[in-house]
C-alpha cells in the first residue's frame, strides 16, 4: 500500500505540472459556464422543462469534463510516459503493473470530480442552479462514465504510437463528441438529424443519464444508457489490457 500511495502522489504531481491538461479538467468547463451564462441566462424555459439553460448545462459540462480527460489527458500523458521510457522503468521496479495501473484511474478519477466539484460550485454560487436529484446518483452516474471513458483513453493509448498521434486521435473523438452530443450545448436546441446522429456518441449517454439524474428522475429510466456504457467500459477495458505495450 505505501508503494501505491507513493504512486498516486507522484503521478499526482505530473498531472498537475501539465498545465493544459489541469486547465482543462479544473477551469475550462466552470469557465465555459459562466460564458455561457452571460448569453444565454437562467430564466427556466419550457423547451428544457422548466430549467433554466444553466440549470442543464452543470449536468452536461460535467460529461465534458469526463470525455476531456478520458480523451486528451489519459492517452496523452500514458503515451508520453511511454515514449520517454518512464513506463519501462515502472516495469522494472518491485511494484505490480497493476499498482501502477491503479494509481494512474485514481489520480484521472479524483481531479475528474475536482473539476466536477468548482463546476458545481461556480453554477450554485453564480447562477444558483437548481438541483433536484441525489448526490450518490450523480456520483454513480459520473464514475460510469469516467471509468468507461478512462478505458477509451486506454485503448488510445495502447494503439497510438507516439504522443502526438495519441493527441491527433483524442482531439478528432473528443471534438465531434463536445458539439453533437449535448454536452456543450443544449441537445435540445440542435437539428432534429444531429439528435439521431448523437446517439452513435458515448458522450450522448453519459450527458443524458447525468442529466436525468440531476433532474430528479430515476435510475430506471435510464436503463439502456446504463447498459451502453457498461459495455463500452468492458470491451475497451479489455481491449487495453490485451494491446497495451510498457515500451
Amino acid at each position: 500500500m505505501r508503494g501505491l500511495w507513493k504512486l498516486i502522489s507522484v503521478q499526482l504531481k505530473l498531472f498537475l505540472r501539465e498545465p493544459i491538461g489541469a486547465f482543462f479538467t479544473l477551469a475550462f468547463a466552470p469557465l465555459l459556464l459562466i460564458l455561457f451564462g452571460f448569453i444565454w441566462g437562467n430564466d427556466p424555459v419550457p423547451e428544457f422543462g422548466g430549467f433554466g439553460a444553466m440549470d442543464v448545462s452543470v449536468p452536461a459540462y460535467m460529461g465534458l469534463i469526463v470525455a476531456t480527460v478520458g480523451l486528451m489527458s489519459v492517452p496523452i500523458a500514458t503515451s508520453a510516459q511511454r515514449e520517454s521510457g518512464v513506463l519501462r522503468r515502472y516495469r522494472a521496479t518491485p511494484l505490480r503493473p497493476l499498482t501502477y495501473m491503479v494509481a494512474d484511474v485514481i489520480v484521472y478519477f479524483v481531479m475528474t470530480l475536482l473539476g466536477i466539484s468548482a463546476l458545481m460550485l461556480v453554477g450554485k454560487v453564480v447562477y444558483n442552479v437548481r438541483f433536484e436529484g441525489n448526490l450518490l446518483s450523480i456520483f454513480g452516474a459520473v464514475s460510469l462514465g469516467a471509468f468507461a471513458f478512462f478505458a477509451i483513453g486506454y485503448v488510445i493509448a495502447a494503439l497510438a504510437p507516439t504522443a502526438r498521434s495519441a493527441q491527433i486521435v483524442g482531439m478528432v473523438l473528443l471534438y465531434p463528441m463536445m458539439f453533437l452530443s449535448g454536452a456543450a450545448m443544449p441537445i435540445e436546441i440542435l437539428p432534429e438529424s444531429v439528435q439521431n446522429f448523437s446517439r452513435f456518441l458515448p458522450l450522448t449517454y453519459v450527458v443524458r443519464l447525468v442529466r436525468g439524474l440531476w433532474a430528479g428522475n430515476g435510475w430506471g429510466q435510464y436503463l439502456g444508457d446504463v447498459g451502453i456504457l457498461l459495455g463500452i467500459l468492458v470491451v475497451c477495458a479489455a481491449i487495453a489490457a490485451w494491446t497495451f505495450r510498457w515500451e
